[in-house]
Parts: structure tokens; C-alpha cells; sequence
């Protein structure tokens, strides 16, 4: 049975917020949200090292967050619908494994994947 992601299971709070534009700060609850990364469309069996996607929720002023236009642009008019868009930056953790207990680097060869990943969700 697969562990439950929860990106701060490691004893250490992310802070993608770091690297996220216009994001609000001191409200309280967690100004981000994440979805994760550990299976392609297609695919029998999960990435043994899984990624986190963390996005932006609660903008500074309230107001919604721009368009990611690169996501838009991955996605094409085949996929792209603006209600449902990607919105602000967009941070992406990889996690040394299915645990979810430590954080990894990623390389170029991780780009593909997450760009896979990111056209159809």
C-alpha cells in the first residue's frame, strides 16, 4: 500500500512560497496546496521516486492569480481550459522515495516526465 503524500512528513515544513509570486503570507493556513507526481497516463506501475507539485492558492490581495502561460502553452488547445488552468508559479519537488521522507535533486532528465504529466492535468 502506497504512502500518502504528505510533503512534510520528513519532520520539515516545505516552503515552496519561497519561490511563488504575489503569494499570501501570515494568514493562517497555508497559502499552497499540492498534487502529486508518481504516475503517468499509461503507465502500470508508479515512479519509484515521485514528484510534488506545489501551487499557489491565496494571493496576496485575494484576487486570482495569472495565467502560467508555459502550462498553457504545454497543454495546447487540444487540453488548455481556462477554468481549470494552472495559475501563479508553479514549484516541483522530486522525493527520494515512495515515502516521501526526503527530498532529492532532479535533473534535466525529470523535465520530460513533468512536462507529460503537466499536459494532461
Amino acid at each position: 500500500m502506497p504512502a500518502v503524500a504528505e510533503p512534510f512528513r520528513c519532520g520539515r515544513m516545505p516552503r515552496p512560497e519561497i519561490f511563488m509570486d504575489y503569494i499570501g503570507d501570515g494568514m493562517g493556513a497555508l497559502p499552497w496546496a499540492y498534487k502529486v507526481i508518481d504516475i503517468l497516463d499509461g503507465m502500470s506501475q508508479g515512479f519509484t521516486t515521485p514528484y510534488i507539485l506545489f501551487y499557489p492558492v491565496v494571493s496576496r490581495d485575494h484576487m486570482p492569480f495569472p495565467l502560467n502561460q508555459y502550462v498553457s502553452g504545454v497543454q495546447g488547445r487540444d487540453f488548455f481550459e481556462e477554468a481549470r488552468a494552472w495559475r501563479g508559479n508553479l514549484v516541483i519537488a522530486k522525493y527520494s522515495d515512495m515515502k516521501y521522507s526526503a527530498m532529492t535533486n532532479a535533473s534535466m532528465a525529470d523535465f520530460p516526465i513533468v512536462k507529460n504529466w503537466l499536459k494532461t492535468h
